[in-house]
Protein backbone atom coordinates (compact mmCIF):
# COMPACT_ATOMS: atom_id res chain seq x y z
CA UNK A 1 0.00 0.00 0.00
CA UNK A 2 2.80 2.43 0.92
CA UNK A 3 4.84 1.38 -2.08
CA UNK A 4 1.87 2.00 -4.39
CA UNK A 5 1.37 5.52 -3.01
CA UNK A 6 5.07 6.23 -3.33
CA UNK A 7 5.06 5.12 -6.97
CA UNK A 8 1.96 7.20 -7.73
CA UNK A 9 3.50 10.26 -6.06
CA UNK A 10 6.67 9.82 -8.11
CA UNK A 11 4.66 9.42 -11.30
CA UNK A 12 2.61 12.54 -10.52
CA UNK A 13 5.79 14.50 -9.82
CA UNK A 14 7.34 13.33 -13.10
CA UNK A 15 4.21 14.31 -15.05
CA UNK A 16 4.12 17.77 -13.45
CA UNK A 17 7.78 18.53 -14.13
CA UNK A 18 7.82 17.26 -17.73
CA UNK A 19 6.30 20.46 -19.25
CA UNK A 20 8.81 22.62 -17.38
CA UNK A 21 11.70 20.51 -18.62
CA UNK A 22 10.37 20.73 -22.17
CA UNK A 23 10.63 24.54 -22.07
CA UNK A 24 14.35 24.50 -21.29
CA UNK A 25 16.63 24.81 -24.32
CA UNK A 26 18.66 21.77 -25.16
CA UNK A 27 22.34 22.13 -24.27
CA UNK A 28 24.44 22.81 -27.31
CA UNK A 29 27.92 21.41 -27.69
CA UNK A 30 30.32 22.56 -30.37
CA UNK A 31 30.85 19.75 -32.83
CA UNK A 32 33.86 21.34 -34.51
CA UNK A 33 37.16 21.62 -32.66
CA UNK A 34 38.68 24.37 -34.79
CA UNK A 35 37.05 27.72 -35.68
CA UNK A 36 35.37 28.13 -39.03
CA UNK A 37 37.67 29.37 -41.77
CA UNK A 38 36.31 32.45 -43.55
CA UNK A 39 36.33 32.70 -47.31
CA UNK A 40 38.06 35.72 -48.88
CA UNK A 41 34.66 37.23 -49.69
CA UNK A 42 33.53 36.84 -46.06
CA UNK A 43 36.80 38.38 -44.82
CA UNK A 44 36.35 41.35 -47.16
CA UNK A 45 32.76 41.83 -45.98
CA UNK A 46 33.83 41.63 -42.31
CA UNK A 47 36.65 44.12 -42.95
CA UNK A 48 34.20 46.55 -44.60
CA UNK A 49 31.88 46.27 -41.59
CA UNK A 50 34.78 46.86 -39.17
CA UNK A 51 36.03 49.86 -41.17
CA UNK A 52 32.53 51.39 -41.25
CA UNK A 53 32.26 50.91 -37.49
CA UNK A 54 35.61 52.57 -36.83
CA UNK A 55 34.71 55.46 -39.15
CA UNK A 56 31.41 56.01 -37.32
CA UNK A 57 32.92 56.09 -33.81
CA UNK A 58 34.27 59.68 -34.01
CA UNK A 59 30.85 60.92 -35.17
CA UNK A 60 29.19 59.90 -31.89
CA UNK A 61 28.73 62.93 -29.66
CA UNK A 62 29.86 62.74 -26.09
CA UNK A 63 27.14 62.93 -23.47
CA UNK A 64 26.90 66.45 -22.01
CA UNK A 65 25.87 65.42 -18.50
CA UNK A 66 22.60 64.13 -17.15
CA UNK A 67 19.47 64.95 -19.09
CA UNK A 68 16.08 65.45 -17.47
CA UNK A 69 13.21 64.86 -19.90
CA UNK A 70 10.68 66.02 -17.29
CA UNK A 71 12.39 69.35 -16.59
CA UNK A 72 9.75 71.34 -18.48
CA UNK A 73 6.86 69.56 -16.77
CA UNK A 74 8.03 69.58 -13.19
CA UNK A 75 7.49 72.86 -11.26
CA UNK A 76 10.50 74.72 -9.93
CA UNK A 77 11.35 73.83 -6.35
CA UNK A 78 10.12 76.33 -3.78
CA UNK A 79 12.86 78.29 -2.03
CA UNK A 80 13.35 77.24 1.59
CA UNK A 81 11.45 79.45 3.97
CA UNK A 82 13.31 81.33 6.66
CA UNK A 83 11.83 80.65 10.01
CA UNK A 84 13.29 81.82 13.21
CA UNK A 85 13.54 79.03 15.72
CA UNK A 86 13.25 81.37 18.75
Amino acid sequence: MLLQRLILAGLALALLTAPAAAQMPAPSFPLQKEPKQLTPAERAKQKAIDDAYRAALPKIKEKQGPSDPWAGVRPDPAPPSRRSSN
